[in-house]
């Protein structure tokens, strides 16, 4: 029996500027990047929305799998992966759509068909993915990495085939995600040019040793990671595809991106590591009260410490659930006067500390006191 498949499509608008006049493709160009249907003035945005519902409709009612394949290119892939009968088995999709009215609009017709024939469907509006901000647009990049390190994986452990369609989309968006697919997708396909051929690309045997580039420039992933500021001057040994330099503060770029997730559970769960501020450190006994611990709660104490640091450095501004720092109740437990979380699963435990000359030192891991 074939595994089921999860199919990834790039979406742009093909499916609202084909088959239409040169004004009106000229306007739905013009648009194309405002966010939300309000952006558009009000003559404009008529328009545009009858042109919305005309397609919409068209789209509801028609049968003829030529024409819906004429007229959407993430159809055209999607249709002839399934060798023109889409209702043959019913698969999971994600439609990537960029963050503007128009991309989620048209990507929403296209998962009403895909639905129609009986597949499971979820438009995804990659935030901050649009075509005329480069910044914005390497942010949403690094989003996709992220999402496609912390989704695609358990897909694959459940069974399923990933599949990269990328006969849609912008081609910027369809360049990255083809790179990405040589680590997250089973398999890519496209409909090559002016042909009806479907092109289908599998997975190369190729691993990028993402552990290896992270342990090297660990200290400065691992505070870019924390939301704490990198100078540029720090990443000046740090690969120019790994980080980018915004005002003078480094943040990832997609490919540093991509390291990081692909590694940092590893690295994390394999010891105990250096505080990254000079704010933070381990008090005498604390690495003995860590002894026999299990890889995976190892990597939350060491996104936990990481998560203290930028406590320390920002101060009561900074302090999520997951994180929970506060003053013990009872003042003063083995001589620890604070505690936030370890973990919170399980046999769910704290981390206490203390503060001595202005630097908090961690204590003990140990047993919640409520």
């Amino acid at each position: 029996m074939p595994k089921p498949c999860l199919i990834v499509s790039t979406c742009g608008t093909s499916l609202l500027t084909n088959s239409v006049s040169p004004d009106l493709r000229t306007l739905l160009t013009d648009f194309a990047n405002q966010s939300k249907p309000e952006d558009v003035p009000n003559e404009q945005r008529q328009r545009i929305q009858q042109h919305l519902e005309a397609r919409r409709e068209e789209f509801a009612q028609e049968t003829d799998l030529k024409r819906l394949m004429d007229l959407s290119a993430e159809l055209n892939g999607v249709i002839r992966f399934y060798r023109g009968n889409p209702g043959i088995v019913r698969d999971q999709h994600v439609l990537l759509a960029t963050d503007t009215w128009l991309g989620e609009s048209t990507a929403r017709i296209v998962a009403d068909v895909l639905e129609r024939y009986g597949h499971l469907v979820e438009v995804k509006r990659v935030r901050d993915l649009r075509t005329d901000d480069p910044d914005s647009f390497r942010w949403a990049m690094s989003d996709l990495v992220a999402w496609c390190a912390e989704t695609l994986g358990g897909y694959q452990k459940a069974g399923y085939r990933v599949v990269f369609n990328l006969t849609g989309g912008f081609k910027s968006v369809q360049g990255f995600m083809q790179a990405l697919g040589m680590i997250y997708a089973d398999e890519s396909i496209y409909v090559f040019e002016r042909t009806e051929q479907l092109l289908r690309l599998p997975r190369l045997p190729v691993q990028l040793d993402s552990e290896a580039i992270l342990r090297q420039h660990l200290a400065v992933f691992r505070r870019i990671a924390a939301g704490l500021p990198v100078h540029e001057a720090e990443v000046a040994d740090v690969p120019e595809s790994l980080v980018n330099v915004l005002d003078g503060q480094a943040v990832f770029s997609p490919w540093g991106e991509l390291v990081w997730q692909e590694a940092y559970r590893t690295v994390y769960g394999a010891e105990l590591l250096e505080p990254i501020t000079p704010k933070l450190v381990f008090g005498p006994r604390f690495r003995q009260t860590l002894d026999g611990l299990a890889s995976d709660r190892l990597r939350h104490i060491n996104e936990r410490q990481d998560q203290l640091a930028r406590r320390l450095e920002e101060g009561e501004n900074y302090n999520p659930p997951s994180l929970d720092f506060k003053p013990l109740k009872g003042g003063d437990y083995k001589g620890s006067t604070r505690e936030c979380d370890a973990w919170a699963d399980a046999d769910a435990k704290r981390l206490f500390g203390h503060y001595e000359d202005g630097v908090y030192v961690l204590d003990r891991l140990d047993k919640g006191l409520h």
